[in-house]
């Protein structure tokens, strides 16, 4: 048996069913619009990261100087794509000279997960440079606006110089005492 339902006095089922299209009409809509502002937000957070290198680079193998690392190459934006051993990686920042190399990860504020994940890239990259007889000891970095003490403190333990603003410029905090630097 078929269930009627009772509509308040005066409303149609014509204008409750217009109702629920216009209802999912705008649910739609607030979907597309959030789905854009995702873009948009995403966007600007890369924008962040980028300003955070423009911030550094242009002394950053200054201050390595100061630490005694000697990098004569700097590269930005460098990108891995091997796929026959299915290496795939970016690099932000790249300093090389002929026997180490410091791969510097640079984000707005850098979290556990980022850490952990540049951990990956810098086991991917001694993977690669293995298979290219390339037998540089290699370095790591985190480099970030704001950084959280505990953040800090987990990126030295893991081996990161930790690179973040001081007064008018950025400090490098080299992972020394309990914590020492990880070579890959």
């Amino acid at each position: 048996m078929a269930k009627t339902v009772d509509y308040p006095r005066g409303i149609t089922f014509e204008q409750v069913w217009a109702t629920i299209q216009e209802t999912d009409r705008l649910v739609k809509e607030n979907a597309r619009q959030m789905k854009e502002t995702d873009r948009r937000v995403g966007e600007l957070t890369n924008r962040f990261g980028e300003v955070v290198e423009y911030m550094i680079v242009p002394n950053l193998v200054a201050r390595f100087h100061d630490l005694g690392f000697e990098f004569e190459i700097t590269h930005r934006g460098t990108e891995i794509r091997d796929t026959e051993h299915t290496i795939f990686t970016e690099i932000d920042v790249f300093l090389e000279n002929g026997d180490k190399v410091m791969v510097v990860e640079t984000k707005t504020k850098p979290t556990v997960a980022d850490i952990n994940e540049h951990i990956k890239r810098m086991e991917k990259l001694r993977k690669y440079a293995d298979l290219h007889n390339d037998k540089r000891k290699y370095l790591g970095a985190v480099a970030g606006v704001v950084f959280g003490e505990s953040q800090k403190t987990y990126a030295l333990k893991k081996g990161f110089y930790v690179i973040e603003p001081a007064g008018d410029t950025f400090s490098i905090i080299e992972p020394k005492g309990k914590y020492h630097p990880h070579e890959w």
